[in-house]
């Protein structure tokens, strides 16, 4: 009787709980996020900056030793990705590829948009067709404020037929981000946007999702001093899968002069914490932003923004980001090299503690469920983007990625033992 008046009691906040924090979908989340203004869209672009990135890492680090010292990295760490790291950018060096029609872009013009909107998209198709497309790719459309809302509806649109006329499907991998949102109102917006579209396009009922760029402080925190991203989230009805952070138009907003915009000032820490904590549990990812700082010139340069920039990809990390912006080819050594040296540090420790936690030994350490799915989560991102083997983690870890993956993605509080 006790256990049935609780119940009623609490089917309504059961429900809620199912609702709002489903965790994990299970999916592989990109390392990074590269953006490419719409007009520089061609076929075969990922690989282009794959070869450049091999050519800059050549040039100006062409061994372990060096690129560890110009990197700050310890040198066995960065010779035993070495090999890891050059079969990437030689196989898959864009994991994620944005077709920027906003501040990388402009406004010029919707002759000019239209063109180069159906132009991306047709060689995206190419790519694809070619078996050569970045595992994810979409567009940034203009947002949901008045000077730019006509234009970015009318450019997703025109993306969204074009793929649909050129593949005859949308691909799994399309991503759509929603930039400058300042109210809840813009996301309640892109919602309908999406519903809208769908019913156009004979698209399944929930097909359209969107990134939410939180670059603004009224996307961090509304006037009533209440969290605004906690309330966007729920406002995408279930549309909304990541929150990417936007580190210059945010420091700008908020009063920090240029020089000292940074991902890692503190005026992105505290955004990115409220980020973080509005996104746990509800399986929407999280993504840092980028540095302007890009390795360019010469080997003094180059070497400066890459200690630069591993250093950020390397906090991120820490920090639970695991996904970045990258602007330029000659980012993607770093960025690779940062995520294989964080990925191999975590492997021996998370998969010995798995392996206790799985019943396979009798471990030193008790770790709770939540706990346990974070480490499996670490191990099956890592052999996702390439720094750990599938066959490596089975033997260490005592479970195969399938098993792995199933634990990543249960929902905390769920009972797994």
């Amino acid at each position: 009787m006790l256990t049935a008046g609780l119940n009623a009691r609490l089917a309504d906040a059961d429900a809620r709980l199912a609702s709002d924090y489903p965790g994990s979908s299970g999916g592989r989340q990109p390392v990074h996020t590269v953006y490419v203004p719409a007009d520089r869209i061609r076929t075969g672009l990922a690989q282009e900056w794959g070869g450049a990135a091999l050519a800059c890492l050549d040039e100006h680090a062409p061994d372990a030793a060096t690129l560890a010292d110009v990197t700050g990295m310890e040198e066995d760490a960065v010779a035993g990705v070495l090999p890891r790291l050059r079969d990437k950018l030689g196989r898959e060096p864009v994991e994620d590829l944005r077709v920027d029609l906003e501040d990388g872009y402009g406004d010029r013009g919707d002759e000019q948009e239209d063109h180069d909107v159906v132009a991306a998209a047709k060689a995206l198709c190419a790519d694809l067709g070619a078996g050569q497309a970045p595992p994810v790719f979409g567009i940034r459309m203009k947002g949901m404020e008045a000077a730019g809302r006509e234009r970015g509806t009318r450019s997703l649109a025109l993306f969204l037929r074009t793929l649909l006329e050129e593949r005859g499907a949308l691909p799994d991998g399309l991503a759509l981000t929603l930039p400058k949102i300042t109210s809840v109102e813009h996301v309640e917006a892109m919602a309908w946007l999406a519903d809208e579209l769908e019913q156009l396009l004979g698209l399944p009922a929930g097909r359209l999702r969107f990134e939410l760029q939180i670059e603004t402080p009224q996307s961090i925190l509304l006037p009533d001093g209440t969290v605004a991203v906690a309330r966007m989230i729920r406002a995408g009805q279930g549309r909304v899968s990541a929150l990417h952070y936007g580190t210059y138009d945010y420091s700008a907003a908020c009063g920090i002069t240029a020089a000292y915009q940074s991902m890692a000032h503190p005026v992105a820490d505290h955004a990115k914490a409220v980020m973080q904590v509005a996104a746990a549990g509800t399986g929407v990812w999280l993504s840092d932003g980028s540095t302007n700082v890009l390795p360019v010139g010469g080997a003094e340069e180059v070497h400066r923004a890459w200690l630069l920039h591993a250093s950020l990809v390397r906090r991120s990390l820490e920090r639970g980001f695991y996904q970045g912006w990258d602007l330029h080819p000659h980012q993607l050594p770093t960025r690779y090299l940062a995520t294989y040296v964080f990925y191999r540090e975590a492997f021996a420790p998370a998969a010995e503690r798995l392996r206790s936690y799985l019943g396979a030994v009798s471990g030193g350490v008790l770790d709770e469920p939540a706990t346990a799915q974070a480490l499996a989560s670490a191990l099956v991102s890592g052999i996702r983007c390439g720094a750990l083997d599938e066959a490596e983690v089975a033997e260490a870890a005592g479970a195969d990625t399938g098993t792995l993956a199933a634990l990543a993605s249960r929902r905390v509080g769920q009972e797994d033992r």
